[in-house]
């Protein structure tokens, strides 16, 4: 019997969600408005630089994979396994709730609507928040500094897209989104 460590369930998390994530991308709607091709490399460019330094733990240098909490400690690792499902499934509501007005880059669709309702009500980025939720569990998981130095590359990345979206929702959305920005946070219910 094989036995299930936080790696693999991790890695099962993963695998379910790009299912998820190719699935829904066959039913989106089209784009009349998109952004730049240079915006969309300056926000990828951390964003992708953040994964590749947890996903490939090969790639770096001795002192990037050294630990930062005991490999022995399993509750501090089942726990990054436990935010990482959290993280993941929040992301993957987001992304069901949001339907055909779901993009991967910064676009206006025809007859885009303004979602306010599932997770949307709790954050206006829900993927984003579902998204940073998983890249600390599985942090918690590696345990090494990579994990630790890629957040703040993630967060960068997120922020930067994040910006452009909200310039793009509220030409399309006017009043309607600003009513909205007041009301819920962007990432982090109750806070940011």
């Amino acid at each position: 019997m094989l036995k299930l460590s936080p790696e693999n369930a991790i890695a099962y998390l993963w695998i379910a969600f790009i299912l998820v994530w190719g699935f829904g991308a066959l039913r989106s709607k089209s784009s009349v408005k998109k952004q730049s091709s240079i915006s969309r490399l300056e926000q990828s460019v951390p964003v992708i630089a953040s994964f590749l330094l947890l996903f490939d733990r090969g790639l770096w240098p001795h002192w990037l994979r050294m630990r930062f909490f005991s490999e022995t400690d399993s509750m501090l690792a089942w726990t990054g396994v436990l935010l990482t499902a959290l993280g993941i499934g929040f992301a993957i509501w987001a992304r069901t709730w949001i339907g055909a007005n779901w993009s991967g880059t910064i676009t206006i669709k025809d007859r885009h609507e303004l979602i306010q309702g599932g997770p949307y009500r709790l954050v206006r980025h829900p993927i984003y928040s579902g998204m940073l939720l998983a890249y600390l569990g599985m942090v918690l998981v590696s345990g090494e500094i990579r994990g630790l130095l890629g957040f703040p590359l993630l967060v960068l990345g997120f922020g930067l897209k994040l910006r452009m979206e909200e310039t793009f929702m509220l030409q399309q959305f006017g009043s309607a989104y600003v009513d909205y920005k007041h009301r819920v946070k962007a990432v982090v219910p109750f806070l940011i």
